[in-house]
């Protein structure tokens, strides 16, 4: 599969085309709004073609598909340009602003016959896959699952801080908490959130919240932006537990474990390093190639956005609220 690339984002060059390029995939091209911008990142990362705007590229370039990591509030218009051109899309999380966005999205991409699939990257990782399957197979019932995603952004310009590009710690960030725990627990009854906006900027700049199950259970997301780095879930169950840090972004290089507790009795398992952007842009292109929906598909984003459009519903009422019916 040849990929293009919209825009030069720091996710795209310093993680997702070298993954990519380490794939048997290729970066073929990259649009800016910068002509020299473009040039300059296409020389250095060996990007053959480069464009001066995102129309050119979906019109002209010699590509399969589209990755896109533009800010979140642009997201859904250029995914559905690249669809118009009969391309399919791997776009940065969160897919859209809201749920009703992101079911549109679908919607027009299924028309259209080509592939969206949201870049949650983390999902691919083997360890993310062994510890659903130790939940599922080698614990007992789940209590609780705690999630959290924080580091510390200290530019004040920065786009994750701007309310019209749909900025915010629990779209950035908090997505990944959210899914985690949705990973586990399933989709939630209700929701409890609360936002803080410690930089005057009218977005969370911390984000917390409860995730409810009528049957008991409880899923507890954290993230922000205010505090260092942290990555971390634990899953509770009745008869032991399970934690993993470094949860969501470990680098191509570094190796990972996972701890995990049945009746007292603890095991670690260790993880050699692999490039979870490389495995995701290869199942993607393994689901583009076989006709298959891809592992991120429909029902597992608009899960994660009626889940956050419910928080964020919340923390704006001061109550608990209902996650929207799927169907």
């Amino acid at each position: 599969m040849r990929f293009g690339v919209l825009s030069t984002a720091e996710i795209g060059r310093e993680s997702v085309i070298p993954a990519i390029q380490r794939s048997e995939h290729a970066v073929a091209a990259i649009g800016s709004r910068d002509a020299d911008r473009a040039r300059a990142v296409a020389d250095q990362l060996g990007i053959e073609s480069a464009y001066s705007d995102y129309e050119t590229m979906l019109a002209e370039a010699d590509i399969d598909a589209v990755y896109n990591p533009l800010p979140n509030g642009l997201h859904a218009e250029w995914s559905r340009r690249a669809a118009d051109a009969g391309l399919h899309v791997l776009c940065e999380k969160p897919l859209a602003v809201d749920a009703a966005e992101a079911a549109d999205l679908f919607s027009y991409f299924e028309d259209r016959g080509v592939t969206l699939m949201e870049a949650f990257m983390y999902q691919f990782h083997p360890r993310t896959e062994r510890a659903r399957e130790v939940v599922g197979e080698e614990l007992g019932e789940i209590t609780s699952v705690d999630a959290s995603f924080t580091f510390r952004l200290d530019d004040a310009g920065d786009i994750r801080l701007d309310p019209d590009l749909a900025g915010g710690s629990l779209m950035d960030v908090g997505c990944y908490a959210v899914s985690a725990v949705r990973g586990f627990l399933g989709e939630p009854d209700r929701a409890y959130g609360h936002a803080v906006d410690s930089r005057a900027t009218s977005v969370d700049t911390t984000f917390s919240g409860v995730l409810e199950y009528d049957d008991g259970r409880v899923g507890r997301v954290a993230c922000g932006f205010d505090t260092p780095n942290n990555e971390r879930y634990r899953v509770e169950t009745t008869d032991g537990w399970l934690e993993a840090r470094n949860c969501f972004g470990p680098g191509p290089d570094q190796s990972v474990s996972l701890t995990y507790a049945v009746d007292g009795r603890e095991a670690t398992e260790t993880f050699d390093a692999v490039d979870q952007y490389t495995l995701q842009a290869e199942a993607f292109a393994d689901a583009v190639a076989a006709g298959e929906t891809p592992r991120v598909d429909r029902a597992e984003s608009m899960g994660n956005a009626r889940t956050i459009d419910a928080l964020y519903r919340s923390a704006e009422e001061g109550a608990p609220v209902a996650v929207a019916d799927p169907n």
